[in-house]
């Protein structure tokens, strides 16, 4: 049966008329803008911020296009990739009705997002070594699946998850499939955005939040069909990137050769991390990583997460999350910051 993105929707989606700004009605630059009972007079901060943004962030779109080697039709730009997650599940989850299939240890805003939208969860556990199992998942479909999401790399183990299980999972699954990929930057895996055209039912996140380092501007990026990013327009709200955010992204694909060095440094600090960490005498395991952190497994991870933040030190302590018992999760640092870990770590007595 092939995908039908029809069929998926929510039915009332379908016909909902969306609200039309005044930035909709009117998307020149120039004139004199006596349409949105704006402030004509200025901001009470310094610049200008009395103007609504660009509903629909075209500039960024057309240079993000060229960046991502992708259509800038196919590009949905959300409050954080967090946002994408709701209006996905607003827009083809029936509360009560559907359920998303969703795959621990991963990502954690999938299931309160679905807890909000009172969508069912079917839960997959990943492998002892976090990849798929793609049979199990599928096995778990059902006519109320909507939506299976896939964190590669996955977080919170870093791994890459393996490519041919994905591909298994999109060939045979009729609903949407979500490939999270907020720290692709830091694999050597390509991007699923290479796959959007073969497959109408793929839905392929990114993020500014970590390589590009603009964690603070909230903003996110989903990928697919011009059908679907359609769709998440029509049902966001008309204005949901600031017009500050907007400046700043673009000022930052203006310097987008800047990442390259940045996923260089991170790569350097986090070989530096894994090969002193490993000295530790309560080190079990250090796990493989595609990302700008790592997940380690120690002996009283408790203890050590508490005496850490005695001494300022934060980190994430996993260790009562599915298949993540007794682990930390370590971003990797500048130098000086990981340094400082260490030495606050050679200080923890078991």
């Amino acid at each position: 049966m092939a995908f039908n993105l029809e069929k998926l929707l929510r039915p009332h989606i379908a016909n909902i008329k969306p609200y039309s700004s005044a930035r909709d009605e009117y998307s020149g630059k120039a004139g004199i803008f006596l349409d949105a009972n704006e402030n004509p007079f200025g901001s009470m901060a310094s610049g200008s911020f009395n103007r609504y943004p660009d509903p629909y962030q075209l500039d960024i779109k057309q240079k993000l296009a060229e960046v991502k080697n992708v259509f800038a039709n196919q590009i949905f730009l959300g409050n954080g990739s967090d946002e994408a997650i709701d209006l996905l599940m607003r827009a083809f989850c029936i509360p009560g009705q559907d359920n998303i299939i969703l795959l621990p240890p991963t990502y954690g805003m999938y299931e309160v997002s679905a807890g909000i939208n009172d969508i069912e969860i079917q839960k997959v556990n990943l492998t002892e070594d976090y990849q798929l199992r793609p049979d199990a998942i599928l096995e778990a479909v059902n006519e109320s699946t909507k939506i299976i999401f896939i964190c590669s790399p996955n977080n919170p183990s870093g791994n890459k998850v393996n490519r041919k299980d994905i591909y298994q999972v999109l060939d045979n699954f009729n609903g949407l499939l979500v490939v999270d990929e907020a720290y692709i930057d830091f694999s050597d895996e390509p991007s699923f955005t290479t796959e959007l055209e073969k497959y109408p039912n793929l839905l392929v996140m990114q993020t500014f939040s970590k390589a590009w380092g603009l964690a603070s501007l909230r903003i996110g990026m989903a990928f697919a069909s011009e059908k679907i990013i359609k769709i998440l327009n029509l049902i966001k709200p008309p204005y949901n990137i600031s017009g500050l955010t907007q400046e700043k992204v673009l000022e930052a694909l203006e310097n987008a050769d800047a990442i390259h060095q940045v996923v260089k440094d991170t790569f350097v600090e986090r070989q530096f991390l894994e090969a002193e960490v490993s000295k530790f005498p309560f080190l079990k395991k250090i796990f493989p990583s595609h990302a700008n952190f790592i997940l380690i497994k120690v002996d009283g991870a408790r203890a050590i997460y508490e005496f850490l933040i005695e001494q300022t030190i934060i980190i994430r302590d996993r260790s009562k999350v599915v298949l993540c018992e007794d682990c930390l999760r370590v971003s990797v640092g500048t130098r000086e910051e990981n340094e400082a870990f260490l030495k606050a770590l050679n200080l923890f007595k078991p």
